[in-house]
């Protein structure tokens, strides 16, 4: 069976194999312990080394025993076409002699898109990427870098049909080229908007439920220009990195460096407006894709897909009957994207099926055997208990480590390794907050029985964690702690084919009547998530989790009772 591993060597760097119909995925920074795997010097590359050898480690490969290698481009070079050879010797460079003879280098936003396409199931579809930059375009779209790109996808071809193009205004020295992007431009605003410390765009997208967009909406509005045939034109510099040049909004001057200075209720409504006007430009974008294409179907990927509240609007009001979101958009999953590239387009493979989870990495090993942890004490051996004394904890709103199976893959802690939490009380919620030390205004996803979600919720989220619903106005006060200021929930579908969470969630509905628990990631602030044992028994103590369930051992903490020694029929 042939075998193509996909590479990214910038931003979230990451390695993809697939092989014999299946997928091997990891980020580095799940080894190095830095978030996205930065560099020390920016604009270094750097190989995904560790995930790469577990990749060939795990499914027994040798690096002379693999087909072909992609890498998703991203140097930008206006001088050179889409395939640059000075980049792609710099990478093979870093890789072992046979991966690097066999490395070809595609296009950023074509390695993302695909990383949605080849895995939606859908045989025609749009699709659309939008982040902050991507690799240099080839002559026919001119010198410059991808900020929106636009496709018509077939199972036999790649069709790019809609290209962001830079404006030319005047400057000192005579007319200059100006990119601007939408990526920038959310990220711009929203180191205005959210302190340094927290992760701007995320924190912004959940500041924004408190605030009024009506406040500052006109004149941020006055920012972007959307013109025909999806055109969306941004105002220098705010659709760029430049986030020192004062905003003069509401009488104050709006800069990254004085975000301390502005209450947060203003902040919110600074938020709430850069949101909708940000949702309302990808929108205008794909409902031109949908009247070109004629396609049902739109695949949606890029950084600017991780925001889960554009997504819930897209599936609403792009005009497409289906919304599919690539089960890691962020930069990572263009390792994933150009492996796939490889196995359908190269080698001519048929598409792998529909994913319902994306356990791709590895598995966390087993728990130490040494000293036991102070505070806690261990229950091994538990089997086919495990999962019902954990619903039981669960069920008496004990606050739970999760760590089972492989490790996900993407930015979302999807069951594998995730702190699981009762959905019902807002003080879990604020507990959580306090424990992962995040804003207070910053919510907890759910995971529900795919079967149930349209009983909780008007829709029914996505298996990756990748999009909001509006709960059920009937049906938010049981979930408290799920439910956002605005009434979304970032709603997880887990099907029954799910491995790491499906049996327990089945088990809790079973003791609550509740399908659903919380879940987010288990790390701590500013890391990524963790991938071992080990790392989880010293998480779990650092955040002071009521238990922690590692294959069949569980950690409980000592003022937690044995729950199999209690009845717990918790309602």
């Amino acid at each position: 069976m042939p075998a193509v591993l996909g590479l990214n060597f910038h931003h979230d760097t990451s390695a993809a194999l697939v092989v014999n119909d299946r997928i091997y995925a990891a980020e580095e920074e799940r080894w190095s312990g830095v978030k996205h795997n930065h560099p020390a010097r920016k604009g270094t590359l750097t190989s995904p080394a560790r995930a790469l050898q577990w990749c060939l480690k795990a499914a027994g490969l040798e690096p002379q025993d693999i087909d072909a290698v992609w890498a998703a481009s991203m140097r930008p070079n206006p001088a050179a076409g889409w395939w640059l050879a000075e980049e792609r010797d710099e990478l093979a460079a870093l890789l072992p002699a046979p991966l690097g003879e066999h490395l070809r280098l595609l296009s950023h936003h074509t390695a993302h898109v695909l990383s949605g396409h080849l895995l939606s199931g859908h045989e025609h579809a749009a699709g659309l990427v939008v982040d902050a930059g991507g690799s240099s375009l080839g002559s026919d779209f001119g010198p410059g870098r991808e900020r929106v790109t636009g496709y018509d996808l077939w199972p036999d071809r790649i069709d790019r049909i809609h290209q962001a193009m830079p404006i030319v205004t005047p400057g000192p020295a005579g007319p200059r080229r100006v990119h601007s992007s939408l990526g920038h431009f959310y990220r711009n605003l929203a180191r205005r908007v959210i302190p340094s410390g927290d992760e701007p765009e995320g924190s912004m997208m959940a500041l924004a439920a408190f605030g009024d967009p009506q406040r500052y909406g006109e004149q941020v509005r006055e920012l972007i220009r959307l013109g025909d045939d999806g055109e969306v034109r941004i105002d220098h510099p705010w659709g760029s990195a430049d986030s020192g040049t004062p905003l003069l909004l509401g009488g104050r001057a709006w800069t990254a460096d004085n975000v301390v200075e502005q209450p947060e209720h203003t902040r919110a409504d600074l938020a709430a407006a850069v949101q909708e006007v940000f949702a309302e430009s990808v929108i205008h974008i794909a409902r031109h894709l949908q009247r070109v294409t004629g396609a049902s179907a739109l695949v949606f990927s890029g950084g600017c897909a991780l925001n889960s509240h554009l997504n819930g609007q897209l599936a609403a009001d792009s005009g497409f009957d289906e919304l599919y979101v690539a089960p890691s958009p962020h930069d990572a999953g263009t390792a994933v994207g150009a492996a796939l590239y490889g196995w359908n387009y190269q080698l001519g493979q048929q598409c792998l099926p529909a994913p319902t989870d994306a356990a791709w990495g590895p598995s966390p090993g087993t728990v130490p055997t040494r000293a036991a942890v102070p505070g806690y004490r261990a229950l091994t051996g538990l089997g086919s208990e495990l999962t019902p004394t954990v619903a039981g904890l669960l069920a008496e709103h004990r606050i739970v480590g999760w760590v089972q199976g492989q490790l996900e893959f993407g930015p979302r802690a999807l069951g594998h390794r995730s702190i699981l939490a009762h959905p019902g009380r807002a003080a879990t919620r604020d507990r959580l907050n306090l424990i992962k030390q995040r804003a207070t205004y910053r919510p907890f996803a759910p995971a529900v029985l795919a079967e149930h979600a349209t009983e909780w919720f008007m829709s029914a989220g996505d298996p990756f964690m990748n999009r909001v619903a509006r709960v059920r106005r009937c049906r938010a006060d049981r979930i408290a702690a799920v439910t956002h200021h605005d009434g979304t929930a970032r709603v997880q579908s887990v099907a029954p084919e799910h491995q790491g969470l499906r049996q327990l969630l089945e088990q809790f509905y079973g003791r609550t009547e509740l399908p659903l628990l919380l879940n987010t990631s288990f790390n701590l602030k500013g890391a990524p998530i963790l991938r071992t044992a080990e790392q989880a028994v010293a998480a779990a103590a650092d955040l002071r989790l009521d238990a922690l369930a590692v294959g069949d051992t569980l950690l409980l903490a000592d003022h937690v009772p044995d729950p199999r020694a209690t009845a717990l029929h918790t309602r």
